[in-house]
């Protein structure tokens, strides 16, 4: 009858492949944690290192992932050590490593075992793909929000058109009856100058509703060839003194070589004196505002930079939500950067936001480069 007992090798190789197994299967399910941070996940992993190699008592593992070190306690770099490249889409994102901080024999890879190097591989694979899935989760939410909020702001901008159209009529008796009535005879003078206040106050609000067409895209736009550099350099034109007397340095960035575009010249330049207004209101003492054009693969690029105090995240959601503002009553109608969305995409253009607190706000308007014969057919 053969001897069925393990020989002391064998007991050895199957109680380290329990380790290497019992390894990964934690990884598994450190992984699969609902609502668990990357940075969780990849400390929980540097944790469990440690037992499935040879020797537990001695061993200390790191992972760099992205320039950032996770490491358990104790942790110091050492002569014997074994790592594995991180590889996420065929790009380095960083390293799993483990060391010994005693000098132990030599065995298939320094004082590791050949096992040990394919469980360090396999490690270095599975931190991968969670962060390719992560990767993917955080997309996919983007991706959700951004529905969301385009949803919101179709809806909004019908509401928007209803009322607008709603209110035009009225409006306009209030206008037509207060001119009539600064006319008639015999009007006093206290009584003229409370019909024009009428009169100014009706106007205010015709332009915010004017603001909310365009912004509904309800406005018909007059499109033409028009050369984007001469729009700012107009549009510009009017805010020098104005940034001078503020202390506020007007930098123009303009590429010399920028294809035209079919656009509504008029739209363009009530979009530049919004985004350059918001700039100056943002910056508080002095500062810069720099103005740049760029051109590529068919699409032109406004950009407008200020160095002012920047967005937090919950501004920086609603800056395209009419009526939204954070300046005082009287001082914002909350419609400049609604109107500003309105026009980019009446003209199949994007827009791209980013903000620091403290550091100020970038506004990148991307719009396309359209033929003469297409424009002609569009007309």
């Amino acid at each position: 009858m053969a001897d069925s007992r393990l020989s002391q090798s064998e007991k050895i190789a199957l109680r380290e492949r329990i380790k290497e197994l019992t390894c990964l299967y934690d990884i598994a399910q450190i992984a699969s944690q609902p609502n668990k941070s990357l940075e969780g996940i990849i400390q929980g992993i540097v944790e469990l290192l440690p037992p499935a190699w040879q020797y537990p008592q001695i061993a200390f593992a790191r992972i760099i992932l992205d320039g950032i070190s996770y490491t358990t306690q104790g942790f110091r770099e050492c002569r014997q050590k074994q790592t594995a490249e991180i590889v996420v889409g065929g790009v380095p994102r960083g390293v799993v490593g483990l060391v010994y901080v005693e000098e132990k024999p030599d065995l298939d890879e320094g004082p590791f075992l050949k096992e040990e190097r394919s469980l360090l591989n396999e490690v270095a694979r599975q931190v991968a793909l969670i962060i390719d899935r992560k990767q993917a989760e955080k997309d996919r939410v983007k991706l959700h929000n951004q529905l969301l909020h385009a949803d919101r702001l179709a809806t909004i901008g019908m509401l928007a058109a209803g009322v607008a159209h709603e209110l035009n009529e009225p409006l306009g008796n209030i206008l037509g009856f207060a001119q009539l009535a600064k006319k008639g005879d015999g009007v006093p003078g206290s009584v003229k100058q409370d019909i024009e206040k009428i009169e100014t106050a009706s106007l205010h609000a015709r332009q915010i509703i004017q603001k909310l067409l365009v912004f509904a895209r309800q406005t018909p736009s007059k499109k033409t060839q028009l050369d984007l550099n001469q729009i700012v350099e107009d549009g510009l034109y009017f805010f020098e003194a104005r940034c001078a007397k503020a202390g506020v340095e007007l930098v123009r960035k303009l590429s010399p070589e920028l294809p035209q575009i079919t656009a509504d010249p008029a739209q363009l330049n009530q979009l530049l004196v919004n985004l350059v207004v918001n700039a100056l209101q943002a910056i508080q003492g002095r500062g810069k505002i720099t103005v740049q054009t760029q051109s590529s693969d068919q699409e032109v690029h406004l950009i407008v930079e200020d160095t002012g105090t920047g967005m937090t995240d919950e501004v920086f959601e609603q800056v395209f939500i009419p009526f939204f503002t954070t300046k005082d009553v009287g001082h914002g109608t909350g419609l400049g950067l609604p109107v500003i969305h309105g026009i980019v995409t009446a003209h199949g253009g994007s827009i791209n936001v980013e903000s620091n607190v403290g550091r100020g706000s970038r506004f990148e308007i991307r719009l396309p480069v359209e033929e003469p014969q297409k424009m002609e057919e569009n007309n």
